[in-house]
């Protein structure tokens, strides 16, 4: 049975059968090298499934499916791709460990009349830590992954680098290898956005919003931020004068999805105009059919608003990587 192994039960998503529009998008973009159609990926991905933590694992993850506990490892939808990573982190404050050790130190030390030494104390800290291990408590989460194989798109619905960084990192130890490179455009995000708020004009396709951050480039960093402040304001036009430039400005595409771009290149605060969720709904007639919908929606409006957010951005630009 293909991308249907058996998911530890000690990990249940809590929006099992829900799809969960993206809030938060990091882009990269899949090279000539991803050759991968759906049984191929679902067959590595299966070989790398979530598990859950051992006694004496402080972390564990693995792909789970998307709707849930069943089903296959990978949707796909019109040729659009959604899988999801599932990574379980016991929580084991340090302070705890050094309260227990102590207690187990001082009794040492009573037994055999002098101080624990270093090796002694490490030997100690790290018994006590195994033995708590098993009764720390456990947050478990998720990462889904969009990816269009016709546009090369992957997206991670990530609102850091470092869990996104976590998703490549596992999907790569999947495939063996991973054709994916950061997307990088001619313009910088920072600088674009920095002329959009100087002339007050938007890319085509784009309205400015009411949410901005500007940073000095020198030592200090003074760091100003707007929320549902009027951008088009003199002082906006002062601060870049002075030599700020904008590290996140929020934007709204084709008056259907608003987001925050920041100078990384990254998409915030994704928010998806009710009328396409409306639509979603009016296509389901089940559970199932609904989150295929939501899933092909999304998809399709993404596929739509990156290449015209790379135009705005002067086009693609050569990797760093």
């Amino acid at each position: 049975m293909r991308g249907t192994g058996k998911i530890s039960d000690s990990f249940t998503p809590q929006t099992a059968g829900a799809f969960m529009w993206f809030r938060n998008l990091q882009i990269y973009r899949l090279t000539d090298g991803w050759q991968y159609d759906v049984a191929t990926l679902q067959d590595k991905m299966a070989a790398h499934i979530f598990r859950g933590c051992g006694a004496s694992d402080m972390q564990a993850r693995g792909w789970v499916p998307p709707r849930g506990n069943e089903g296959e490892l990978l949707i796909s939808v019109n040729q659009q791709w959604l899988v999801c990573l599932g990574v379980e982190q016991k929580l084991l404050p340090s302070s705890v460990v050094r309260l227990y050790a102590q207690d187990r130190l001082s009794e040492l030390e009573a037994q055999q009349g002098f101080k624990p030494g270093r090796k002694q104390t490490m030997e100690v800290t790290l018994a006590v830590m195994m033995e708590l291990l098993p009764r720390a408590f456990i947050r478990r989460r998720l990462t889904y992954v969009w990816i269009d194989p016709q546009g090369q798109w992957l997206a991670i619905d990530a609102g850091s680098l470092a869990k996104a960084e976590e998703v490549i990192e596992h999907l790569k130890q999947s495939l063996g290898e991973l054709p994916l490179i950061p997307l990088n455009t001619r313009l910088s995000p920072a600088s674009a956005m920095t002329e959009w708020l100087a002339t007050g004009d938007a890319p085509a396709g784009f309205t400015i919003d009411r949410d901005c951050e500007l940073r000095a480039a020198d030592e200090e960093r003074a760091t100003v931020r707007y929320t549902r402040h009027d951008l088009e304001a003199s002082e906006i036009a002062h601060h870049i004068a002075a030599g700020k430039s904008a590290t996140r400005l929020a934007l709204t595409w084709q008056d259907r999805i608003s987001f925050v771009l920041t100078e990384q290149m990254q998409l915030k605060r994704l928010a998806f105009l009710d009328v396409l969720k409306e639509e979603s709904e009016r296509q389901a007639e089940n559970a199932d059919e609904l989150f295929e919908a939501d899933f092909a929606i999304m998809a399709g409006e993404f596929a739509q608003l990156l290449p015209q957010l790379v135009e705005a951005l002067g086009g693609e630009g050569e990797s760093n990587v």
